[in-house]
């Protein structure tokens, strides 16, 4: 048996007047996620448990089976395993991003005008980030580089129970209110203004103005942990797997559960990810030995925090024509019994811009048991219209995998 988790970040919504009422699931065109509904168990999960914000940190690793009151020590540490960076227990980790700010000559009347930097290259960032650890790295500091917009401080002995705030969660809105609060928060705040002063007239943002593209010319740090602690989905499942994902925080989680990393050539975590490539890695694992694979796709999420809805609606369509679609026609050749579980993580309405806490779709569909009867499409309304509703969100793993 094959056990595959196609994750879409994000793709859950509301429903939108522009849409006639209806989400961006219910008017994709995404005929291989309806099959799968139709053809297995649809329902409700609450991926987040009350009481905790509804990140994609929280909502994955309960996804993956691990209840996140016990075991979830904050958002970059897993980013950090993702990235291969070693912490100690003296550690505190914070979330680094590139982010594009208005013009205002103080820095608390700024605008957070892009929370990605206009989704800035790995390779730009890599030389800002470059610059910036040699200005601030120290014995208790190191920045590290990640993918796109999304980096890495690591601070022993860090303010862990500073009040900070996702930058995704200010679009557009004046920063003042949303600064560093709390613990540490003068040697926050001057790291943040720090930063502009070197970033402003970097050469890589004087080339990207140039280019009428986003400045990266602020940091923002956000998202602080320590050093988690999973038992290993082996010991968990007896199933050996691996993660493919564009992010480092799917991909640390996959670290810290003690599963394979896969690497994908051209994944970026926006709707210029290579989509097929993900199918390809996904299927050749399989064909390898690979038990058990999570495919993360980020896409719809980043489409959410931009609120674009062509892109969101492109995102979950490619995700059913290039990945699942793809999967499905090829997958029953190297085994014919397999089991899929198909839902996003969360909600990252188009409205809002950010996530939400409210219970997401899924599917498990299985190659050796179809449902019969079922005419009910892949989407919100039809997930509640069934009544059955998972919680905590972390035993669904168990009724996937041992159900």
């Amino acid at each position: 048996m094959k056990y595959l988790v196609l994750l879409g970040d994000g793709m859950a919504d509301y429903p939108l007047q522009e849409l006639g009422g209806k989400t961006p699931l219910q008017v994709a065109k995404k005929p291989n996620m309806d099959r799968l509904a139709k053809e297995g168990v649809l329902g409700l999960v609450r991926t987040v448990p009350p009481g905790l914000s509804p990140g994609s940190d929280v909502a994955n690793l309960a996804v993956l089976g691990y209840d996140p009151k016990r075991y979830y020590t904050g958002r970059s540490p897993l980013e950090a395993a993702g990235m291969g960076v070693e912490l100690t227990g003296e550690d505190v980790t914070f979330r680094c991003n590139l982010v594009t700010l208005s013009g205002e000559a103080d820095y608390g009347e700024k605008k957070m005008v892009d929370y990605s930097a206009g989704e800035i290259s790995t390779d730009e960032a890599a030389l800002l980030i470059k610059d910036l650890a040699a200005e601030f790295n120290s014995e208790t500091k190191t920045f590290h580089s990640g993918v796109s917009y999304r980096h890495l401080l690591v601070w022993r002995n860090g303010p862990l129970h500073a009040k900070l705030t996702p930058p995704h969660d200010i679009s557009d809105r004046v920063i003042g209110p949303y600064l560093p609060q709390g613990e540490g928060a003068g040697e926050l705040l001057s790291l943040l203004k720090e930063s502009q002063r070197i970033l402003a007239n970097h050469p890589v943002n004087q080339q990207r103005m140039a280019n009428n593209l986003a400045p990266a010319n602020s940091i923002w740090l956000w998202g602080q942990g320590t050093k988690p602690q999973l038992p290993g989905f082996y010991e968990k499942y007896r199933l050996r797997g691996a993660v493919i994902s564009a992010v480092d925080l799917a991909k640390g989680l996959g670290v810290c559960a003690g599963l394979e990393v896969i690497e994908v050539a051209g994944a970026t975590g926006n709707i210029h990810t290579n989509f097929a490539g993900k199918a390809e890695a996904a299927l050749a694992a399989f064909r390898a030995g690979a038990d058990f694979l999570y495919l993360h796709i980020e896409a719809a999420d980043e489409a959410g925090h931009h609120g674009d809805l062509e892109t969101k609606i492109k995102a979950i369509e490619r995700i059913d024509q290039e990945v699942l679609g793809r999967i499905l026609q090829e997958l029953p050749a190297i085994s014919p019994e397999y089991k899929i579980l198909l839902l996003p993580d969360h909600p990252t309405p188009l409205s809002v811009r950010t996530h939400v806490a409210d219970p997401v779709p899924f599917v498990i569909y299985s190659s050796e048991k179809k449902e019969p009867g079922s005419t009910l499409p892949f989407d919100e309304e039809s997930a509640a219209r069934t009544g059955l509703f998972i919680e905590p969100g972390h035993s669904l793993m168990d009724r996937f995998l041992l159900g």
